[in-house]
């Protein structure tokens, strides 16, 4: 069984990725960590670091991406929550066995080398939810106890 083991990320749609870091790094005094296109998801990515606590700016490549669809109906903000699991795998079928509706029926390769799979909001409280496997993120020292 797979348990999940802390919350990976929180992840904020924005419009301009150079612009949303400068307001979380400058402003709000958040750290920048490094930046990546996923262009299988169509967006670039700049994750931003609060101690231990990882905001993920979302940015869509273009507007064919899914992030621009979402900018497009609500503006910038909030996007996902992403929970960091032990076993991306298992917790897929665990949801999937709950009957919970999932948007990806099978983990998928996302940032920084982990594997991904999101679950669909109506069955996630409303919210957006991702499941994470691997990464940098500190619950890897839970998963090393």
């Amino acid at each position: 069984m797979s348990r999940v083991v802390g919350v990976d990320h929180i992840a904020i749609a924005v419009q301009d990725l150079d612009q949303a870091t400068s307001l979380w790094r400058d402003v709000l005094g958040l750290r920048a960590g490094a930046r990546e296109t996923v262009a299988d998801q169509g967006v670039e990515i700049q994750m931003m670091y609060a101690g231990d606590t990882r905001v993920e700016l979302v940015c869509p490549l273009d507007a064919a991406s899914p992030v621009a669809a979402f900018l497009e109906r609500r503006g910038p903000g909030l996007h996902h929550l992403a929970l960091a699991v032990d076993d991306c795998d298992q917790a897929v079928h665990q949801v999937r066995a709950s009957g919970a509706r999932v948007i990806d029926a099978e983990p998928r390769s996302g940032a920084h080398g982990t594997r991904i799979a999101f679950l669909h909001p109506s069955s996630s409280g409303g919210v957006l939810t991702e499941l994470v496997q691997g990464g940098e993120g500190p619950w890897q020292r839970t998963l090393a106890d």
